[in-house]
């Protein structure tokens, strides 16, 4: 039997794709998920999902996918719903949490996140700021980094 804590679970989340790396947006709606995807997609990142995110379980990985009922489509506010190529599936490496404070200066770079109880790489950030999708790219490749180091 398969443990209920560890079924698909669909969460109010973007996900995009930044160098490589599965970036879970995470936030209540209007704290800035779509725009911040918008400028990361502007700055060469891949969308798989816009507000709503698949979350799954494999081993010891998080997964993401889109909905199908959304596949494909993506708000900006302002505008509406555009179409928009989007990357099929990809493990999550890290959270960018939205909704909550930022630190100055916290005393860990990255917190965690737990989905389908898999602890995920996290951080605060204020999705509206100019500098948010830079923040994501450097969290990102720090966690790239970490990972390269991990390697055998």
């Amino acid at each position: 039997m398969t443990d209920p804590a560890f079924l698909p679970e669909t969460v109010h989340a973007t996900c995009v794709v930044v160098q490589g790396t599965g970036v879970l947006l995470y936030g209540r709606s209007g704290s800035g998920k779509s725009d911040l995807a918008l400028r990361l997609i502007d700055r060469g990142a891949g969308l798989v999902s816009d507000d709503y995110t698949t979350l799954r379980r494999r081993d010891r990985t998080l997964t993401a996918t889109c909905p199908p009922e959304i596949s494909g489509k993506m708000e900006v506010r302002g505008i509406g719903i555009i179409e928009c190529e989007t990357v099929e599936q990809i493990p999550i490496s890290l959270c960018v949490v939205l909704d909550e404070p930022v630190e100055r200066m916290p005393p860990e770079r990255f917190g965690l996140r737990r989905f389908s109880g898999i602890d995920v790489p996290a951080i605060a950030l204020h999705a509206l700021e100019a500098s948010a999708p830079i923040k994501v790219e450097l969290a990102a490749g720090a966690i790239r980094q970490g990972a390269q180091r991990e390697q055998p």
